[in-house]
Order: structure tokens, then C-alpha cells, then sequence
């Protein structure tokens, strides 16, 4: 069920992963809600409506309604039935949501990352990484990251600058659920987006680094710090509202000169237009800036995290449409993502 699921949304990216394991299941909407009441002996009555609400809301469209982390985990168990209803495959309630996982409500993210953990103590240590082109991994061994080969690629980058920028992968021991950062990984993909700028092909003078949410202004510190000679540093707090996005009153930005040159600091680049949404801000408060973009992961369209070109990275669209002067990534990750040390927001 989770291979055929996954290869769906590969081949269709349109699909998201709740409609895409409906689909390996072989049930209509209706057929759905049927087996859904019958995992729930009958004490529901769902119906085709609710299954499609839940699809709509995951294709991130603005309109249907988020699915409720008891109803992920019943679906979950429906689903992991198989097409003849007999099957008994373990499907989790964090693989039906892989790409709108942080677009639930916070309460059921923390509901889902304790019943995860709970879970992993039993894995078994030779289906823990089904889809890694890395060798099996033990449990003992999970707390420390899995980090791939170097590769290059080319990225945007300045007029007569170096395009190839060296990153490297992030394999996900086990696919469907977040991946936990440690700081030495965190620490070694701000080093790797510090050499790519270093050889950008020409020195690079900042005025201002910003970081986008905890996480990013962790990485607009460092950066800050150890290569703009200690800039000023700004912060951008990202609240959802509804299925959009704003600032929050919280966020700081700083005094410049006019024009200045602006680093942008992200923690990862998914699906949704946050950078769009960003520069827009940052442009109309500092009228003329130059903006650099840096992120430490950005996630692939397809199974290989070793990219050929921008591209192939789900964010490539929407970071071409911010008309960044430059943009440096540390590392490359698969859904439905990464996450900082000590849960950095």
C-alpha cells in the first residue's frame, strides 16, 4: 500500500497523500466512508462528502476541512485493509497527511509526533528504511542522520557567478514521517550554505540577515556571525490564518541604507509560497534591496534526493518568482520533511 501510494504521487504530484493511499486501497469517496464505518463497527456514519472534504482540504486549495487526528488514525486502519478489505498492513496516521502536516492544528502535530514516537521502539530494524537508497538502519542507530553523498547542482545565482552549488541528501529511515535533525546536522548543512557562498565568485556584503521563524533565525545568526562580519539581523514570524499566511506583530526589521543587500534565512522549502510571500514584505519596507536566498532543506519531486537541476525541487516555481539575486541550499529532503533540533518553529 505505501509503495503503490507513493509511486502515485510521484507520477501525479497533484495527488496528495490521503487520496493517493484511497487510490492503492482501490475504493471510490463512498466506498472509503463505508469501510471507514465498518473499522469504526458502525458507530459513525460517515459518508463520501466527509472523505472528500478531507482530500480537498490536502490538495491545499483553500477550501474543505482538515481531518481530525481520530479519524486519521481510523482511515489509517481502513486503508491498511487493502483493496479486498483482509490485508493488515500498518499504515500511520502521519503518512495520509505527508504534505499538509503543518497545515493541521497544532494540537493534533503534537498528538501525532508522541503517538510516532511511541511507535518506533517496535519497528522492526529491517523494514525501518523501505525506501532509502542507504543501507538498513537499526533503531540504536536512528538518533543520528543519515547525511548522502555531496552532489551539485546548478542554481540561480549572479551575473558572472558560480551556479553549481554543492549540497548534499537527507534519506528519511523511515518514510511518511518527519525527519529529526540533530545540531551536529544542523550545524553541518550552515557550514555547506557558508561555503557556497564563499564561492558564489564574488564577496558578498550583507546589510541585513533575515531569518524566517525560530529555526531560521537560528541559521541568520550563524550566518550573521561567521561570514557578514556581524550584520544586523532581522526576524519574520510566520503565522497560518486559515490557509494562508502573515506576520506576526512580533517580527523586526531593522534600520538600513537605502538599496541594501538582504540574506533570507529558511529553515525548509516545501510546497507552500512562504518565500513569495516574504520578499513581497521585505521589498516594500526596503524599497530597492538585493535579496539572497538561503534554506537549508528544499524538498525533490521525485525518489532521487540528487538532483540534476533547481528544477527538479518541489520549491524551484515559486524561488525563480522571487527573483532572488542568488540561492544557496544546503540539502535536499523527500516528504514530508525535516525538523530542527529541540523542535525550533
Amino acid at each position: 500500500m505505501k509503495q503503490a501510494a507513493t509511486e502515485l504521487m510521484h507520477r501525479h504530484r497533484d495527488i496528495p497523500s490521503i487520496q493517493a493511499f484511497r487510490y492503492a486501497a482501490g475504493l471510490s469517496q463512498d466506498q472509503a466512508a463505508a469501510r471507514y464505518n465498518e473499522v469504526a463497527e458502525h458507530l459513525t456514519t460517515l459518508g463520501g462528502t466527509s472523505i472528500n472534504a478531507w482530500e480537498t482540504w490536502a490538495r491545499g486549495r483553500g477550501s474543505g476541512s482538515p481531518p481530525p487526528l481520530s479519524s486519521l488514525m481510523i482511515l489509517a486502519t481502513a486503508y491498511g485493509r487493502g483493496p479486498l478489505g483482509v490485508a493488515e498492513e500498518e499504515i500511520s496516521p502521519s503518512d495520509l497527511v505527508a504534505e499538509a502536516y503543518e497545515r493541521l492544528a497544532p494540537e493534533d502535530q503534537l498528538a501525532m509526533k508522541r503517538l510516532a514516537s511511541r511507535r518506533r521502539p517496535s519497528q522492526r530494524p529491517d523494514v525501518a528504511c523501505v525506501h532509502s537508497p542507504t543501507a538498513l538502519i537499526s533503531q540504536s542507530t536512528a538518533a543520528d542522520n543519515i547525511i548522502g553523498p555531496d552532489f551539485s547542482f546548478p542554481a540561480p545565482t549572479v551575473a558572472d557567478g558560480n551556479p553549481e552549488i554543492c549540497a548534499f541528501s537527507l534519506p528519511n529511515p523511515r518514510p511518511g514521517q518527519l525527519l529529526d535533525l540533530t545540531w551536529e546536522t544542523f550545524g553541518f548543512g550552515v557550514e555547506r550554505i557558508i561555503r557556497q557562498i564563499k564561492n558564489l565568485g564574488r564577496r558578498l556584503d550583507v546589510d541585513l540577515c533575515f531569518g524566517v521563524n525560530e529555526a531560521g533565525l537560528v541559521m541568520a545568526t550563524f550566518l550573521a556571525s561567521a561570514q557578514f562580519g556581524r550584520c544586523s539581523i532581522g526576524y519574520l514570524k510566520c503565522v497560518k490564518v486559515r490557509d494562508d499566511i502573515a506576520l506576526h506583530t512580533d517580527s523586526s526589521f531593522p534600520e538600513t541604507r537605502d538599496a541594501p543587500t538582504i540574506v533570507i534565512c529558511d529553515f525548509e522549502v516545501k510546497h507552500a509560497d512562504v518565500v513569495g510571500f516574504i520578499c513581497r514584505e521585505i521589498r516594500s519596507r526596503y524599497p530597492k534591496a538585493e535579496l539572497y536566498f538561503a534554506v537549508f532543506g528544499a524538498m525533490t519531486k521525485g525518489n532521487d534526493l540528487e538532483v540534476d537541476c533547481f528544477d527538479d525541487l518541489t520549491g524551484a516555481r515559486i524561488m525563480r518568482a522571487a527573483d532572488f539575486a542568488a540561492v544557496f541550499i544546503a540539502a535536499t529532503m523527500s516528504p514530508p520533511g525535516i525538523e530542527p533540533p529541540l523542535e525550533l518553529r
